[in-house]
């Protein structure tokens, strides 16, 4: 089992920050693919970005491609999602999920583990 806590979500103005981050315990994430996805009011959950654990591109979604970038700290067992120029739309619940495999990761039905979600508003 992996529990994933999202943190670093909050209110800011278009154009500004934000670091979002994802702490997992219970098991080492450096054999896991980790995603970053989020939800809208009355939206499906759409992919973010997501990094693989072996070596590779991290791949994003074209929307955040250019603003948005993740990474991760396999020592520190966490994944991050910079996030610049940050636009209304990008107003969302964002959640962090782990998945076993390096495919499939734009899927967010493949993923195993999810996180609770941290809340990200943007006011123009």
């Amino acid at each position: 089992q992996v529990q994933l806590v999202e943190s670093g979500g909050g209110s800011v103005q278009a154009g500004g920050s934000l670091r979002l981050s994802c702490a997992a315990s219970g098991r080492t994430i450096s054999t896991y693919a980790m995603g970053w996805f989020r939800q809208a009011p009355g939206k499906e959950r759409d992919f973010v970005a997501a990094t693989m654990w072996s070596v590779g591109s991290p791949y994003y979604a074209d929307s955040v491609k250019g603003r948005f970038t993740i990474s991760r700290d396999n020592a520190k067992n966490t994944v991050y999602l910079q996030m610049n120029s940050l636009k209304p739309e990008d107003t969302a619940l964002y959640y962090c999920a782990a998945k076993l495999g390096d495919y499939n990761l734009r899927l967010s039905e493949k993923y195993d583990y999810w996180g609770q979600g941290t809340q990200v508003t943007v006011s123009s």
